[in-house]
Parts: C-alpha cells; structure tokens; sequence
C-alpha cells in the first residue's frame, strides 16, 4: 500500500495523550479573547496626531531660522523691507518661510481637519517644495550671501521628505492596521463569540468536530501518560498551550476568510488574517510528498533538532516539559531580509496533540525564569500560532502541512518590511524541510528493508 513503508514510524512516535480534548476544554476557561467588547476608537490616531506636531514644527523651525537670517547682517526691520517688501527671487529667503505655511496650511487640512487616508496631498507638498528648492538653488544668488543661504534651502528639503516618509510607512500603515483588527473586533463583539468565532464545518474540513470530554480541567491532567502540571505555574503554561490550541483551530475552521498574499514556485501559498487584538496572522499551506507521520517527527515532535536542517533557526531549547502535551522552548531566529531584521528570540509555550486525520503543536509566548530577556537579542512576542499536519484520506504517502504565524519582532522596524521578510521566511523554511524529507528518505527506506 502506498505509504506503507512509513506504518511503522507512526506507530512509532510517542503516544499524545488527552486526544481531541483541547478544543471542548478551552472554550470553558477564562480566556482574554472572550467577548472582550472593542475599546471606544480615538477622534485622531496616536500616530496621526504625532505626524501633524511635526507638521507644526517644520512651520516653526523654518520661521525661526529664517528670523535669525533677517537678524545676522542688518536690523530685522530693515531686513523685513529687503526681502518682503523689496522681494527678490534671487536673494530672499521669504519665499521658503511661504514655502513652509504651504505645507503647514495643506497638510494640517488635509490631514488633521479632514483625516484624509491617502498620501496625495502630501505627494503634492512635497512635490513642489522639491521643485521649488531646486529652481532657486540654480538660479539665485543665495549660496554666496551667509551660512542660511545652504541651511534654509537643505533643512527645508529634508524635513519636507521626513514628512513624507513618516506618514507613507508610519501613518497610514499603522491606521490601516488597526481599522482592519478594530473591524474584527466589533464583528466578534457582536457575534458574542470567542475571538475568532467559529462557523459551521464544511465536510471538506480537515478535521472533525471535537469530541466532548467529560471532567473537569483537573481530570484531564490524570489522562497524562505518568508527567501532568502540579504548580500553579504549570498549571498556568496547561491553560496557555490549549488556549493557544483552540485559538489555531478556529483560524482553521476559517479558511474562507484568508485572504492570500503570495505563492512560490513549488505551489505554496501565503495567506493573512486579521485577528483582533493580535493584528495580522501569517498562513502558509502547503502539499507535502511524503507521509504526515514524517513532517510530525520532524517538526512537532523534536523542535530541539530543527536547527540540524532549518536556516531559519539558529537555536531551539526546551526548558521545561510541563505534562505530556505541554513544554516550554527556547527559539532563537535567524536574520531575515538581508540582515536588515537582526535576530530575535522567543519563549513559547507548546501544546502537542495528536488526533486521528492530524497533528496540531500550537502556541503562544510566555515567560519562564530560565531565559530571562537579555541584551543579546530583542526580545519577540508570539500570538497565538503553530503547525498542523493533515492526513489524506486516500493517500497515506502526502500531506498537507499549515503553519499558523503570528509574531511581534518588536524593535522599531517598518511593518511592511516585517510582513515581506515573514512571507519570505516561510518559504524559506518549506525549502528547507522539503530537503529534510529528501534526505531522509533513503536512510527509511534502507532501514525498512533492512
């Protein structure tokens, strides 16, 4: 039978225990992600209104400049009649201070009056406050005059083109972000569902409804195979990891809501989703040419290993196995983008659960004593997120692999820079396990003959 030389290795792998018992169990605890009503939204955003307080100062900082010009080689009345009265193109500063109530009159408006969410206004500002700047270096005589003749026309240019920048990559980026999550958020609310709130399954879902369990949060630690949570603390991280679970299960259950991004050659596809309170969530599917009990040995069920074959990684530690379903690792992540996104770490904690058509790791970040946040790395804050390895029903020899990401780098990086290196990274990472299986193939199949 197809497949077949793989029977062994799943019943092989370690037995999961408390099967199918995450989902039931989780929508009973307290959970913070429970019919949380979404705050009251602000007139001005946070962002917007520290883009328009630098609008303000670029007006100030210019009129102060050019006030100390008018000063240098003459009173300032006299100076006020050279170059206001008397103006010149060639020799007067006071058309960059107009240049400057310009901006100020065009972008307070635009932006701070109206909210406009578009960068045409500021596109026509600086537009012609670079055209302008330009023409009047070439052709006046102002260089040779004093020192403003270089700093009015220079400072004027680069505040012009900070202003640009700050609202492009800072304040639409971020308002658009939170207009989608605060969308989600009153759609939950109003639905009185959990933070992403489920629908009816289709019969093409991966998986079946949740079997109920009967028994209390602490019967369910009794099913453990000999390890279960004592501490408070353990019993804190148990909590954490089936959250985290049922949280990666109703993404799931979503998937006519993905909205999808990119995909690579080899038929991998990137898909985003808005989850409130968390922002953005990454989704990687892919069709995998091998066994699901494969993938789960080698990325669910020794993540301490990743870093033999996955680049993306450069450590991985487990602290702490809290009971058979739950531990809590160490990652550290490589530099993405070139570089440009240094290398980052993370404290997770895992929920493992094996169930009869997949395998789920799921997870969330938390905190442990053992790795503190150090100055080595900028600390990362995982959502909740994790892989999923679904069986065919008609072919044991491939799979469906989902890895469900949803991260804060944290540090001050754009976010579009963020989400391109993290779709980046995904594909990154399914070219490395697709040469993982490869290689592991011929030593399985000499072992199986063997």
């Amino acid at each position: 039978m197809p497949g077949g030389e793989y029977g062994e290795l799943g019943a092989s792998l370690p037995a999961i225990a408390s099967l199918n018992a995450s989902y039931s169990t989780s929508m009973s605890i307290p959970s913070p992600y429970l019919f949380v009503p979404p705050a009251e939204r602000k007139v001005i955003s946070d962002v917007r209104r520290t883009f328009c307080l630098f609008v303000t100062f670029d007006l100030l900082f210019i009129s102060l400049l050019w006030i100390i010009e008018l000063n240098i080689t003459n009173n300032i009345w006299t100076s006020l009649g050279n170059e206001v009265i008397r103006y010149h193109f060639r020799s007067s500063f006071f058309d960059i201070f107009l240049l400057a109530i310009f901006r100020f009159l065009c972008l307070q408006v635009g932006y701070a009056a109206f909210r406009l969410k578009h960068w045409w206004v500021i596109a026509i500002t600086t537009l012609v406050t670079t055209v302008f700047l330009v023409v009047k270096v070439i052709v006046s005589n102002l260089l040779s005059q004093n020192a403003f003749g270089y700093v009015l026309p220079i400072t004027s240019f680069v505040v012009a083109w900070l202003e640009t920048w700050f609202l492009d990559f800072k304040v639409l980026t971020q308002e658009a972000d939170d207009e989608r999550a605060y969308l989600a958020a009153v759609n939950a609310a109003c639905e009185r569902a959990p933070m992403i709130y489920p629908r009816a399954v289709s019969d093409g879902q991966f998986y079946s409804p949740p079997e109920s369990v009967a028994g209390s949060e602490e019967d369910l630690d009794e099913e453990g195979l000999g390890r279960r949570a004592v501490t408070t603390q353990e019993k804190e991280y148990v909590r954490q990891g089936r959250e985290a679970l049922s949280v990666v299960e109703q993404i799931l259950a979503q998937e006519d809501g993905w909205k999808f991004e990119k995909n690579n050659d080899m038929g991998d596809s990137v898909y985003t989703l808005e989850i409130p309170f968390h922002g953005k969530t990454f989704i990687l599917k892919a069709f995998m040419q091998c066994p699901a009990e494969l993938v789960y040995q080698e990325v669910i069920l020794q993540p301490e290993k990743m870093v033999q074959w996955n680049k993306t990684v450069s450590a991985c530690q487990i602290l702490q196995r809290v009971d058979d379903n739950t531990l809590i690792s160490y990652d550290v992540s490589a530099g993405a983008a070139g570089g440009v996104v240094s290398a980052r770490d993370f404290v997770n904690v895992r929920r493992v659960e094996r169930k009869r058509d997949c395998y789920l790791s799921a997870g969330m970040a938390t905190d442990h004593d053992a790795k503190p946040p150090c100055g080595r790395y900028v600390r990362g804050e995982n959502g909740p997120g994790g892989f999923v390895v679904l069986k065919s029903s008609s072919n044991p020899s491939v799979c469906t692999f989902i890895w469900v990401l949803n991260t804060d780098l944290k540090g001050r990086l754009p976010r579009y820079l963020i989400h391109q290196s993290l779709a980046a990274t995904m594909f990154e990472f399914m070219s490395h396990l697709r040469q993982r299986i490869a290689d592991l193939r011929p030593s399985l199949r000499s072992h199986h003959h063997t």
